[in-house]
């Protein structure tokens, strides 16, 4: 077999440098855009969730969330759990909020009692400017007016989604305000206290907890929810670089933070629809690629049975003079590997210095989110093997019926 090997391989090295380089330039074009069908349909699909995914952590959850237990109004013992956050060394930042249910409602001055309230609710987070803006980094999603400062009473932000023009849809089961924008005041209520704010700014994002959400500064909300305890409702924890979200959860639990708080890492925070989404497009990618793998195979098929037939005569010679059969089908397996081998490896220089980088610094926009091309090495990895697999099949076996022709048949050019 080693000697099979050695002169396969000779007869394949000497094959290609005499193809037309058309030719191959034609069939290394055909694995390139296979293995890009391969990568790049299913790295967008699961890119669109993805990219939602890693805006939910960044604008919301941060890397860690600790929420309120199911069955508490707050987090008990919030200033002993913060002490327990400020001990940890894998915690870069965090931030604190109180969130309460609440309603809104303008042009309340002009309405006449048979006109319908101009209302709608909201959840109304209570923050610490600085800190909120340290993890989450709100103050750069401001499409509209400026945002909070410590010393901002009586002033809000409001999501996006909670203003009539910029709701994308006409539906009156998705309530929103009218005729309101930067400087417009409103009447905020929260557990039956009414107050008068003005509206500072406009959030814009594609995370619902913030679309739809009302920041004002956590002194003043504490002052209309009656809570001066320090209890709050979220602490978001941003992790330092390379730090385990897993592992600082573990951290916190032995600490006894699960008995006071739910305490999750992004992953867990994710709603389950998401993560059924993004199984459910990588199989969708999977079998998009495999029309382009089957097509690949085909076309490898096809070439390499036209050159055995042109070159049946010299195969049939081969043969007369004494190379194995055996030798000959390694020749073609080896011109197989070259194509896809070179064709995966343009492939991957094309998706991991081009494509990634350029879908990061210019995501794709989704409505509801911003869509990146995901593109795991382990997977890709994968899928090249999978590419030079289906590719040598298909080279061995047009190269397998032309060589089990009868030697002086071969020579004579018969049938």
């Amino acid at each position: 077999m080693p000697l099979n090997l050695r002169i396969g391989f000779f007869l394949a090295t000497r094959a290609l440098r005499r193809a037309s380089l058309w030719t191959t330039g034609l069939i290394i074009g055909v694995m390139v855009l296979t293995f890009l069908n391969l990568v790049v349909v299913s790295g967008i699909l699961v890119g669109l969730i993805q990219g939602s995914i890693e805006q939910w952590r960044t604008e919301y959850t941060g890397d860690v969330i600790i929420s309120t237990l199911t069955d508490k109004k707050f987090i008990e013992n919030s200033p002993n759990v913060i002490g327990i956050i400020n001990g940890l060394p894998q915690i870069e930042k965090y931030t604190t909020r109180y969130r309460e249910s609440g309603t809104l409602e303008a042009n309340y001055k002009t309405r006449k009692d048979t006109d319908k309230p101009n209302t709608t609710g909201a959840q109304i987070s209570g923050i610490d400017p600085y800190q909120e803006n340290a993890v989450t980094g709100v103050a750069k999603k401001i499409v509209e007016g400026s945002y909070l400062t410590a010393n901002d009473y009586d002033q809000v932000l409001l999501g996006h989604y909670l203003l009539s023009q910029y709701v994308p849809i006409d539906n009156p089961d998705f309530a929103a305000l009218n005729n309101v924008g930067v400087g417009t005041k409103i009447r905020l209520t929260v557990g039956g206290v009414t107050r008068e704010v003005t509206v500072k700014g406009v959030v814009k994002s594609k995370v619902d907890e913030v679309s739809r959400a009302v920041y004002m500064v956590d002194t003043q909300f504490r002052s209309i929810i009656g809570r001066n305890d320090g209890n709050v409702d979220v602490i978001a924890l941003k992790l330092k670089k390379g730090e385990d979200p897993e592992a600082v959860k573990e951290a916190l639990l032995l600490r006894g933070v699960g008995t006071l708080a739910k305490v999750q890492t992004f992953e867990d925070a994710q709603p389950k629809f998401l993560k059924d989404i993004v199984s459910m497009f990588n199989t969708l990618g999977s079998a998009f690629g495999s029309i382009g793998l089957v097509v690949a195979s085909i076309t490898i098929f096809i070439v390499v049975f036209i050159n055995a037939i042109t070159r049946r005569k010299f195969i049939g010679i081969l043969k007369g003079i004494g190379i194995s059969g055996r030798a000959i089908e390694v020749s073609y397996i080896f011109q197989s590997i070259f194509y896809a081998v070179v064709g995966s490896g343009i492939g991957l220089f094309l998706v991991y210095v081009f494509l990634v980088p350029l879908f990061q610094a210019h995501p794709i926009d989704f409505p509801f989110s911003d869509g990146i091309l995901v593109a795991p090495l382990d997977s890709t990895l994968y899928r090249v093997g999978l590419l030079i697999f289906a590719t040598v099949i298909a080279g061995y076996i047009p190269a397998r019926m032309i060589i089990r022709k009868n030697t002086l048949d071969s020579i004579l050019g018969r049938n």
